[in-house]
C-alpha cells in the first residue's frame, strides 16, 4: 500500500498549501480496484500529476500480475520527473511507462484512470483517443474535485462513450464511470486557426487553443519597438509558439527556441512552427523552465508566464521562470516580459534579473523589459 504522505511534487513548485495528491486519486483507486484486479495487464493512467495514482495503480496490478507495466500519459515534464522520484523513495518495484497522447498509450487498454483536466478541449481530445484505441470493453473511470466538475463534461464524454455514469461524491471528488466506445473514425485533433497570415495549432491542453490570449497581444504590440539585432531567441513557457513564432517571422536574422514542460505546448508549437514555415530557424522542445540550454545563450527571453499553478492561484511558477530568464540571458540581454498588473512584479525582476522599466501597461495587463546585469 503507497504512503500517500511520503509523494512530493519536486521538481514543481512546492509550498504548504500546494499538495502532492488530493482525494480523487485515492477516489479513483478504490473505484477502480475491480477492474485493476480482473485487467491488470491492460491498464492506462492518463493526467497523473505526481505519481499517486501510477504508483496506487501499479501496487495493484503487481500483486495480481507480474511484472505488469501501467502505460501513463503525464502532460508536464515535472509530474513525469516527480513520479520518478516519488518511485525511489516510496515505490521502486512499481512498473511504467511514459507515453505521448498516441494511440499506443490505450491501445487494447482495458481500464483507464483519468485525472480529468480543468479544460473541455483537453477532455475531448482524451475521450476521442481512447474511444478510438481502447479494447472495446473498456471501462474509463474519471475523476475530479467536484468544484471543478461541470454537467459539460458529462456530454464530452457522450460524444465519445454510450455510457457515463456519476458516482458518488466522497470528500469533495466525484468519479464518472464511462464504457461503450463509440469512435467517430476521423480525429478533431489537433485543430487550427488563422489570425491574419499567422497559423495556430493547437492539441487539446495548450492554453488558449487556437486563440491569441490577451496577454500574449499586449507583448506582442509592445514588441514591435523591441531592439531588432537579437539573434538567439528563446520562447520560455511557449504554449502554442505565438511569441516565438511572431517574432522569428518578423526578424528574419533570428533564431528561435520554443520551450516549455507541457507535451501538448510543444507539441502544438512543433505543428505551428511548421504550419508557418520556419522550421530551419525555429524549434520547439520539451524543457522545464529551459533547462537544457546552456547558460548566458539567449540575447532575448520572451514570456508570458502562468499565475496559477494548477487550480491554484500562485506566482511559483512566474518566479521559477524568472530565475530561468536569468540563466538563459547574456550579460545584457533582455527579458521582455507581460504580466497581469495586479501582481506586481517589478520588484522581483529587478532583483532576479537586473534593471527593469516599464514598457506598455493597460487596465489588466503591464509589459516590462529587463536587462541582465
Amino acid at each position: 500500500m503507497i504512503d500517500f504522505a511520503q509523494l512530493r511534487r519536486w521538481p514543481d513548485v512546492e509550498a504548504p498549501e500546494l499538495v502532492a495528491h488530493d482525494a480523487t486519486d485515492r477516489l479513483l483507486l478504490d473505484t477502480a480496484q475491480e477492474a485493476l484486479v480482473a485487467h491488470p495487464r491492460h491498464v492506462t493512467v492518463i493526467g497523473d500529476r505526481y505519481g499517486a495514482l501510477t504508483l496506487g495503480v501499479a501496487d495493484v496490478v503487481a500483486a495480481h500480475a507480474d511484472g505488469a507495466e501501467v502505460r501513463v500519459h503525464q502532460d508536464a515534464l515535472s509530474g513525469e520527473r516527480a513520479l520518478e522520484a516519488n518511485a525511489r523513495a516510496v515505490s521502486p518495484r512499481a512498473r511504467w511507462t511514459s507515453h505521448g497522447l498516441e494511440p499506443d498509450l490505450v491501445s487494447g487498454a482495458r481500464v483507464v484512470l483519468v485525472q480529468l483536466p480543468r479544460g473541455l478541449d483537453a477532455l475531448d481530445e482524451i475521450a476521442e483517443l481512447i474511444a478510438a484505441h481502447a479494447h472495446p470493453g473498456v471501462q474509463v473511470f474519471a475523476g475530479g474535485r467536484v468544484k471543478h466538475m461541470t454537467t459539460a463534461m458529462n456530454e464530452v464524454l457522450r460524444r465519445h462513450f454510450g455510457e457515463v455514469q456519476a458516482g458518488l461524491a466522497r470528500q469533495k471528488s466525484r468519479v464518472l464511470t464511462v464504457a461503450g466506445p463509440r469512435p467517430s473514425g476521423v480525429s478533431g485533433w489537433p485543430r487550427s486557426g488563422r489570425h491574419g497570415d499567422l497559423v495556430i495549432v493547437a492539441h487539446g491542453a495548450a492554453f488558449a487553443g487556437t486563440t491569441i490570449d490577451i496577454g500574449t497581444r499586449v507583448l506582442l504590440a509592445a514588441l514591435e519597438a523591441a531592439p531588432p539585432g537579437a539573434r538567439h531567441v528563446v520562447d520560455l513557457g511557449c504554449g502554442t509558439g505565438v511569441l516565438g513564432v511572431s517574432y522569428a517571422r518578423a526578424h528574419p536574422a533570428s533564431t528561435v527556441v520554443a520551450t516549455d514542460q507541457s507535451r501538448a505546448a510543444v507539441d502544438s508549437a512543433t505543428a505551428t512552427i511548421a504550419a508557418n514555415g520556419l522550421g530551419e530557424r525555429m524549434e520547439a522542445r520539451r524543457d522545464d523552465a529551459g533547462g537544457s540550454l546552456p547558460p548566458g545563450s539567449a540575447d532575448l527571453v520572451l514570456l508570458n508566464p502562468p499565475f496559477h499553478v494548477g487550480a491554484t492561484v500562485h506566482p511559483g511558477i512566474a518566479h521559477k521562470l524568472f530565475d530561468a530568464a536569468a540563466r538563459l540571458l547574456r550579460p545584457g540581454g533582455e527579458l521582455w516580459c507581460v504580466w497581469n498588473s495586479a501582481l506586481a512584479y517589478r520588484p522581483v525582476l529587478e532583483r532576479v534579473v537586473g534593471p527593469t522599466r516599464q514598457v506598455s501597461r493597460t487596465a489588466k495587463f503591464t509589459v516590462t523589459v529587463s536587462t541582465r546585469r
